[in-house]
């Protein structure tokens, strides 16, 4: 019996459970109607489908535990979409972070690797983990304030931050809103800095046309639930040139020197007939360590449902778009109390989330606002860490501030935002700007 042959009942097996999977998936998830004030309105959370399920049975049966086949398929596609030469999978955004700024520190990067006590520009109003890994690698954050209402960095206060220590800026397109590329590109190819720019909340932005992710050196992203697209968990770092590649690599698995593929041995032809370092000659390449790195690599199930996912990402980001409009019409008869977001000009965002700033001087606080919102079902959250020098960890980490955190305090005190993502269909948007004008009618 042929190989072939004998396989034919294993296939035949697998496509019934695929089959299986997918009228699962019509009975176990199957919409429920909406009850106003009954059914929750969350701000984010994961919409996915019957071949999204399928894919993940189809990766569950090969039991490849680890990065296998729909790890490279994913890396290949996302890189292909986003217009990139190369993408490394990751675990997590925040892992992405971790492995892009580490990046930076590579000895091959000459002059211009990151080095304990360099600096990096960032902002005060962040998620942490856009920050943590420029402390985590021995350099020190150089915050600056935002704006109100596009939520992201002032440039000019980025060009007064510069020093003859800066080496990078590292900064977030905030809840999908591109900050001002043309100006900050300029500030990074003037100074000689690397740019790396956190895409985590923004797949599918634009500025002046082009997606987000292809101005920085580095580009991160997150497939957290939340997230324009979802693996569970999971993320990715893309890079402009072919020359990041083996360093994102060998930083994501462990910081080795051998760029072989989960199960593979001797893709370079030579495993036993490299010296490198101290090694004697010959030492197994396998075993063979060049940078300090980490094990953040992702799953093939996870993989698995980020394929499926990314064919949907156009339908995704559209749906946003479309959200975001319906809450900014709905909610302008409010502006005398409430800031409302604007796009950065040039840009074409891919809305994360509907950032809500509550104007000094009104007769209400967000808390009032966010307590009655949370009362009818509509879901609110915060604006991340707020002015993130204020939050108890980072109360003596070292970090240099340029200029007042006026804004970064006003985030922290009176912005919110509410959801746009694509499981909010629109009588849910509806719903959300009744409970509005409920709430300012009662003022």
């Amino acid at each position: 019996m042929s190989e072939k042959t004998a396989a034919a009942p294993a296939e035949a097996l697998r496509e019934r459970t695929l089959a299986a999977a997918r009228e699962y998936f019509a009975a176990r998830f199957a919409p429920k109607p909406f009850v106003p004030g009954v059914t929750p309105i969350p701000p984010s959370g994961k919409v996915f489908d019957a071949e999204d399920l399928a894919s993940l049975v189809d990766s569950g049966l090969d039991f490849w535990l680890t990065a296998g086949r729909f790890a490279d398929r994913f890396e290949r596609d996302f890189a292909k979409r986003l217009g990139l030469p190369c993408a490394a999978l990751v675990n997590s955004g925040s892992s992405a972070n971790l492995l892009a700024v580490t990046t930076l520190t590579a000895p091959e990067l000459g002059d211009r690797r990151l080095k304990p006590g360099d600096e990096v520009i960032s902002t005060a109003s962040s998620f942490p983990t856009t920050i943590n890994p420029i402390l985590q690698n021995g350099a020190v954050p150089v915050l600056v304030d935002v704006d109100i209402p596009t939520y992201n960095a002032l440039p000019e206060r980025i060009a007064e931050a510069v020093t003859p220590k800066t080496r990078a800026i590292v900064l977030a397109h905030t809840l999908g809103n591109p900050f001002d590329l043309a100006a900050v590109k300029a500030i990074a190819e003037k100074n000689g800095l690397w740019l790396v720019e956190d895409c985590c909340d923004a797949l599918g932005a634009r500025y002046d046309g082009r997606l987000v992710s292809n101005f920085g050196d580095l580009a991160t992203f997150s497939f957290y639930p939340a997230h324009h697209i979802t693996m569970g968990e999971g993320g990715a770092v893309a890079a402009k040139s072919v020359r990041f590649k083996k360093l994102l690599e060998s930083f994501r698995d462990w910081g080795r020197d051998c760029w072989c593929a989960p199960g593979k041995d001797d893709t370079c032809g030579k495993r036993f007939r490299w010296q490198l370092g101290g090694l004697p000659q010959g030492y197994d390449h396998k075993y063979t360590y060049s940078h300090l790195g980490y094990n953040l690599k992702a799953t093939d199930m996870q993989a698995a449902v980020g394929v499926t996912q990314l064919a949907k990402l156009d339908g995704f980001i559209a749906a946003r778009r479309r959200n975001f409009e319906a809450l900014k019409a709905g909610l302008t008869p409010f502006e005398e109390h409430l800031i409302l977001p604007e796009a950065t000009p040039n840009s074409e965002p891919s809305w994360f989330g509907f950032p809500i700033s509550v104007r000094p001087g009104a007769p209400f606080s967000r808390e009032e606002l966010t307590g009655f919102l949370e009362s009818r079902k509509v879901g609110t959250r915060l604006l991340f860490a707020g002015n993130i020098t204020r939050q108890p960890y980072f109360r003596d980490l070292p970090h240099r501030v340029v200029g007042p955190l006026e804004n970064s305090d006003r985030v922290m005190r009176d912005t919110f935002w509410i959801g746009v993502y694509p499981g909010l269909t629109p009588e849910k948007i509806a719903y959300v700007v009744e409970t509005f004008a409920a709430f300012f009618e009662a003022l």
